[in-house]
């Protein structure tokens, strides 16, 4: 279906069609706009030159290893002290059984953060990736966010580029994107105080695409940030991209109210929602894939957000702790049924992905029909 478009929107439009670049003053103009449906009209054709017809979901298994937490950042529900009753720590080889069973199912890839652990050793840490490798070099291990390196580069007392060297040698296959927030420093400091400046959670990713690694990459929005923080954040990472392409994707998180010291009542609205991935997917033109996380925004807006920029539904993801200890009343979990089903419903064809976004597995209209 299309919709009229705006005069004020024609020429953003026809910059993006001839591939070429808008600006941030375009960016913040998209934001500003209220007519959402001729903004996600704008975001759909440029995801469909992008990729064509088809959405992407993985099959995922998040699991916490701690969250046992030397910080106390303010938008945080999911950190714990030593003293705290509901804190909890995995031991290695309740990691590998769980690797155990989530490849039985068909799971591809394990997911992989913690908490800054106030005493496990650095050898902790090689020791789990090496155990969880052996387990089944296929299973694809996307562990750590920029904090967490930082902190085992603080461990080791060795380079960040050398930890990862090391990481990348056991079989870590990619960098998680969690971790960015907002980079804007004055909003950062009031919602993550003593967390990782931008420049250093940038500083970690660059690192690793140095080394030839791949990583995702996220922005908190929704809380104490205004639009044009929103604009800013999003240079900042396709500037980076435009140094190293190794950002796989892009993935909006909304933030989550509940639980937490941050003065937000309401978390985002649908509307704020489909119009940061519809910006995200217009902005941000060197990156392929744009994600709507279906744990913070529910998988029916996941699958609207499909005609809004989104290509991409994540995974199917098994016991997330980090949104639900922030009041995300979704489920623990999708079937594969559930993602081709929905993917399908939004007139998009199915792809099964892996941790790189490459496709694995494309389901035609007989088989996702079936499958569903």
């Amino acid at each position: 279906m299309s919709f009229f478009i705006p005069d004020e929107l024609q020429g953003i439009r026809e910059k993006t069609a001839l591939g070429q670049r808008i600006d941030e003053a375009d960016a913040l103009r998209l934001l500003e706009c209220g007519d959402l449906n001729a903004l996600g009209q704008l975001a759909d054709e440029a995801n469909r030159r992008k990729n064509n017809n088809r959405a992407s979901y993985i099959l995922n298994r998040y699991f916490n290893y701690s969250n046992y937490c030397i910080l106390s950042c303010q938008f945080c529900a999911f950190s714990r002290k030593k003293r705290d009753a509901d804190g909890f720590e995995l031991a290695i080889p309740d990691m590998v059984q769980k690797a155990r069973e989530a490849l039985s199912i068909g799971i591809t890839e394990l997911h992989i953060v913690g908490g800054l652990h106030p005493s496990l050793p650095f050898s902790h840490y090689t020791e789990m990736i090496r155990e969880l490798k052996a387990v089944d070099e296929r299973l694809q291990l996307k562990c750590f966010t920029a904090i967490e390196i930082l902190h085992l580069a603080w461990l080791a007392k060795k380079p960040v580029p050398e930890v990862l060297a090391e990481f990348k040698s056991l079989g870590l296959d990619s960098l998680t994107g969690g971790g960015a927030e907002i980079f804007r420093k004055e909003v950062r400091d009031r919602i993550a105080r003593g967390k990782e400046t931008a420049e250093e959670y940038l500083d970690v990713h660059r690192a690793w695409h140095t080394l030839g690694g791949r990583s995702t990459c996220t922005m908190l929005f929704g809380h104490l940030e205004t639009l044009g923080d929103r604009v800013d954040h999003m240079r900042q990472l396709r500037e980076l991209q435009d140094e190293t392409g190794g950002f796989t994707g892009f993935i909006p998180l909304p933030y989550q109210p509940d639980n937490n010291e941050i003065p937000v009542e309401h978390s985002p609205t649908g509307f704020d929602m489909l119009r940061t991935l519809a910006v995200a997917r217009l902005y941000l033109d060197n990156f392929d894939h744009i994600t709507a996380y279906w744990v913070g925004m529910g998988m029916k807006l996941a699958q609207v957000a499909l005609n809004y920029g989104a290509d991409d539904v994540h995974g199917t993801i098994l016991e997330e702790k980090i949104f639900h200890m922030a009041g995300a009343d979704t489920p623990q979990l999708q079937t594969e049924t559930d993602m081709i089903q929905a993917i399908r419903e939004a007139g998009r064809v199915p792809v099964q992905r892996d941790t790189f976004y490459e496709p694995v597995r494309e389901w035609s209209g007989e088989e996702a029909m079936a499958k569903a």
